[in-house]
């Protein structure tokens, strides 16, 4: 099968959303031919066998035409819109050249009733794959696409994540003793829902530490929420953390926070899970799939959310959970899953590989 790709970013790119690709593509490596025409990401990233992708091209007009030009001369047989906001491009590409169209849906750009194009493409659809049940309800409920063509794909965690030496975790990152709370997510004043100021709140009633990862231009409004909740000297900004550094910096943790209300689906809650972290979310958007409805992780609602937190800092790591979210989460589970809600319609010998 050949499958051109459009995508907003793939490999050579950081996000949740880039990631999700990469990890779709990563389990179809080897298997069909993966052409990808990214708006964004890096020049000469590495791909796997089978998986080639484009420079970017951050012209809309002229990525138009060079995905059309792909696509009569490369004759896909699929073709995979990244984001939402792509799909009236990939619905007319897939019209002109008979390729089955494949839409992926991953959080707040599908919560909000779009554009008639849009909802005319998502409408043409031979599937579109959620990350979460929240999402496909939310498509749903603005689409009159066949429920059964709209499929749960949950995110998957990568193998970097596992639980490790903590004393060194927590040695690397000048820790003591003290209980630490963490967050990991874009300081973006449109992702204020994510809700790093409920911690800092909750933080005035607790003794430990709050470290927050990640940059953005919401960083002034949490330093003074920080200041006005008189816990700056427990609160620690730890800018943009490498993606090497992660698997350290969730082990140093006793807790993993994050408290959104806008989560298509949280991976940051996977990567901390697999790392042996407990977490707490709250019930909403797609985070209580991460969570595991409460049976991997904590799902609250905003009141409970101080309590629980307080009782997670008290309590003993449990050593089983790692594996646990491996089994439902890992990466053969995926790349199963994918397979199958993917490939069934081309060949049976697809599915079977």
């Amino acid at each position: 099968m050949r499958m051109l790709a459009l995508v907003g970013d793939a490999y050579g790119a950081g996000g949740g959303i880039a990631q999700y690709n990469r990890d779709a593509f990563d389990a179809l490596a080897g298997v069909h031919q993966i052409r990808i025409l990214p708006r964004g990401g890096a020049i000469g990233a590495a791909t796997p066998m089978g998986v080639s992708q484009d420079k970017p091209i951050f012209d809309q007009a002229t990525y138009a035409a060079r995905a059309l030009a792909v696509a009569f001369h490369w004759k896909p047989q699929a073709i995979f819109c990244g984001h939402l906001f792509m799909a009236p491009l990939a619905q007319m590409l897939s019209a002109v050249t008979g390729a089955r169209l494949i839409i992926q849906l991953h959080g707040i750009e599908a919560w909000r009733r779009p554009t008639p194009a849009i909802r005319r493409a998502v409408a043409a659809a031979d599937l579109v794959l959620c990350v979460s049940r929240d999402t496909r309800a939310r498509l749903l409920s603005w689409s009159p696409l066949d429920p059964d063509l709209a499929v749960v794909l949950a995110n998957t965690v990568g193998e970097a994540f596992t639980p490790g030496d903590r004393a060194a975790a927590r040695a690397r990152f000048g820790l003591a003793d003290q209980k630490v709370i963490l967050s990991v997510g874009r300081l973006d004043k449109r992702e204020a829902y994510k809700g790093q100021d409920r911690v800092i709140d909750a933080l005035r009633n607790l003794d430990a530490v709050y470290l927050i990862a990640g940059d953005g231009d919401d960083l002034p409004r949490l330093q003074a929420h920080a200041a006005i909740a008189g816990v700056t000297d427990r609160v620690r900004f730890l800018g943009r953390v490498a993606e090497s550094d992660l698997p350290d910096l969730y082990r140093a943790a006793d807790v993993f926070a994050l408290p959104s209300t806008g989560e298509g689906f949280g991976i940051v809650y996977l990567e901390a899970m697999a790392c042996g972290t407990p977490a707490v979310g709250l019930a909403a958007g797609g985070a209580p799939d991460a969570l595991g409805d409460g049976d991997l992780g904590m799902v609250v609602s905003e009141a409970d959310f101080p309590a629980t937190l307080a009782e997670l800092l008290s309590k003993p790591a449990d050593s089983s959970l790692a594996a646990s979210v491996r089994a439902r989460f890992g990466r053969d589970v995926f790349q199963s899953r994918l397979r199958a809600v993917l490939l069934r319609p081309f060949s049976s010998e697809a599915v079977a590989a």
